[in-house]
């Protein structure tokens, strides 16, 4: 039943994976981009977020859309105006797909699909976060909420509406995991602060397979945990990650304070812990490749023992 997607955010660490993904199962696939490349491998439509500018072919496109575009948390430091760009960038983006959308009436979108983050549940501690859990009230929390409300609007133009709440998406080639494993291979890894916080994963291939699920089978609707079922500890994660890199760990866990000082505020994200269920996923029968963190971390790394 391959259709067309648009994604935005589709040369980001998720829509990359995930473009190759769908073309792979016979999807045609185009991108949303500012500046659009005439040699990428993706049909490209130009949209500006600032300028609140679209071009209106690309709804006309779409069978579905995909919204994973955001600026990125661990680019650059939390300073007053960043977090103002990771608000608006998730929020005004939303928007201005919601007003295309409003302003095509001959468009034939069956669903949209958008990113949020575990991140909404704040930091949780031990309790497991269901989809209807309480919400958190940092930063983080509340850019999901307000991303979240910005996509709820969509469900009211009459499209099924689908919400993935992403927990850390690993990767070898971006994201948290190669942040992760540089001190590691480097002889300096160590827990982070207390190495008690929960990290909620999902292998980034589960990820897009989640994605492409939520296209093909109308049942998915509404808000989705992301996340593969056995999260862990900080600190299981790191000596889990070590091992898979033949490492050792000879450092003591490094202090809240010290990440404090080099991170500022965005070290809320890496000692803030949210232990997450996928019951609400494993129910539509989607079954995940990688349940566990050491299955997980042996498709990276077990193919590149000999380089680490």
């Amino acid at each position: 039943m391959a259709g067309k997607i648009l994604i935005s955010g589709g040369s980001g660490l998720i829509g990359s994976r995930l473009s190759e993904m769908l073309i792979d199962q016979g999807y045609e696939v185009a991108h949303l981009s500012r500046a659009p490349d005439k040699f990428s491998h993706y049909k490209t439509f130009r949209w500006d977020i600032k300028e609140g500018y679209m071009d209106e072919n690309a709804i006309t496109y779409a069978d579905y859309i995909i919204h994973l575009a955001g600026a990125g948390l661990a680019d650059e430091k939390w300073t007053k105006e960043r977090k103002r760009e990771i608000l608006r960038s998730r929020v005004d983006s939303t928007q201005l797909l919601l007003n295309s959308l409003r302003k095509q009436e001959e468009h034939r979108v069956k669903g949209f699909i958008s990113a949020s983050a575990i991140g909404i549940y704040g930091n949780s501690g031990d309790q497991l976060m269901s989809e209807e859990s309480s919400y958190g009230e940092d930063f983080m929390a509340e850019v999901c909420k307000a991303w979240e409300a910005a996509v709820w609007q969509i469900k009211d133009l009459g499209i099924r509406t689908v919400i993935l709440r992403t927990g850390i998406a690993l990767s070898e080639k971006g994201g948290a995991l190669p942040q992760m494993a540089r001190p590691i291979k480097m002889m300096a890894g160590a827990p982070l602060g207390s190495g008690k916080q929960y990290m909620s994963w999902i292998h980034i291939d589960d990820l897009c397979r989640l994605y492409i699920r939520a296209i093909e089978d109308t049942q998915f609707t509404g808000v989705y945990n992301a996340v593969a079922p056995h999260p862990v500890t900080n600190q299981e994660f790191t000596e889990a990650l070590a091992e898979a890199m033949h490492k050792p760990l000879v450092l003591p866990k490094v202090p809240s304070f010290a990440l404090n000082l080099m991170l500022g505020e965005m070290s809320d994200v890496v000692l803030s812990g949210q232990r997450v269920s996928a019951n609400k996923v494993l129910q539509t029968g989607f079954t995940f490749e990688y349940n566990y963190l050491d299955e997980a971390l042996e498709s990276f790394y077990s193919k590149s023992k000999d380089k680490s």
